[in-house]
């Protein structure tokens, strides 16, 4: 489990950023079109680590059509224009800070919390920032030097969703210098062309797999096709870097949702750590929905004891 995470943190390999960063772009890229810089990338990345100027430069045109994450809103970005998420051309973090509470292995992480979200879940606990919004822009250039020198085992990019953020995560990673494995801590509803930029540049993921069906996905973060894309980026994501996979047990969906996900992944994923999470609490707009306004019963923490026991060969 997360070998690569623990090789860097040795000292046996570096992040892919370092690699990234040392790649020749080999010729300008203003002039080649979008479809030419896909190609360009796509060929790299079958047996190399693509520059991070490729990839910034990419990101960049997306911006002008958003297609970031599923939603695929297809906003002008650069020009403002606001998509699904409620990010427009500057992204706002809300916080930054060493913390203390993520898993054991990730303590002291560097976390920067973006505000807005491409999700509206019901019971969301960090409320305030992905769906209010607010916080405040930090020029690229000044945000790596706070990371390079904020003394954390890695840099955790986090919201709200990091996914509207990806052009601004690449700019900022592209001035960084320090041998910090990056991770990507997301809800993973990123399109196949947002999942490819983070390829061979993220060396964690630590995902947020909420569901294990679509009605749930729909019903609670107002999400489409949520299991066909979420299931697709983690088999693409554990091509090339480690895997830690959050579930908070949800009240009522034991059966629906976290039994269908532990045996998915299971049965799909080679070899990844999982948390599965029991501190739920109604939170936000829980009060509207019955089955998940309340915290988990005796009951069913006894089931979960069990299925932590059940796929101990998972849980980290």
């Amino acid at each position: 489990m997360i070998n690569r995470y623990r090789a860097i943190l040795r000292g046996e390999k570096n992040p892919y950023y370092l690699e990234a960063l040392e790649k020749d772009v080999g010729g300008p890229l203003y002039d080649k079109s979008y479809p030419q810089l896909w190609e360009l990338h796509d060929d790299i990345l079958k047996k190399d680590v693509p520059s991070i100027q490729l990839k910034l430069e990419i990101a960049n045109r997306m911006m002008e059509r958003c297609t970031m994450c599923e939603w695929r809103c297809g906003v002008d970005r650069k020009r403002g224009d606001i998509g699904r998420c409620g990010v427009s051309d500057e992204s706002k973090v809300s916080s930054m800070f060493l913390h203390p509470g993520e898993e054991r292995v990730l303590v002291p992480s560097h976390t920067i919390f973006f505000s807005r979200c491409n999700f509206s879940c019901v019971f969301c606990q960090n409320w305030d920032i992905s769906q209010r919004g607010g916080g405040r822009y930090i020029r690229p250039l000044s945000l790596a030097g706070r990371l390079d020198c904020g003394g954390g085992k890695n840099v955790n990019w986090v919201g709200g969703d990091p996914t509207p953020n990806l052009a601004y995560i690449i700019e900022v990673i592209s001035h960084m210098t320090a041998p910090l494995p990056q991770i990507w801590n997301s809800n993973m509803y990123l399109s196949k062309e947002g999942m490819k930029l983070l390829a061979k540049l993220m060396d964690v993921y630590l995902t947020d797999f909420k569901y294990g069906n679509d009605d749930c996905a729909e019903m609670l973060s107002g999400v489409q096709n949520y299991t066909d894309i979420v299931k697709r980026n983690h088999l693409f994501a554990e091509k090339t870097g480690d895997l830690i996979i959050r579930h908070l047990v949800l009240p009522d969906h034991l059966e629906c949702c976290t039994k269908p996900l532990l045996r998915w992944i299971d049965e799909n994923l080679k070899d990844p750590a999982v948390n599965v999470m029991t501190q739920y609490r109604p939170s936000y707009q829980a009060d509207q929905h019955p089955d998940i306004n309340r915290y988990l019963s005796r009951e069913e923490l006894r089931m979960i004891s069990k299925l932590k026991n059940d796929y101990s060969h998972l849980i980290l």
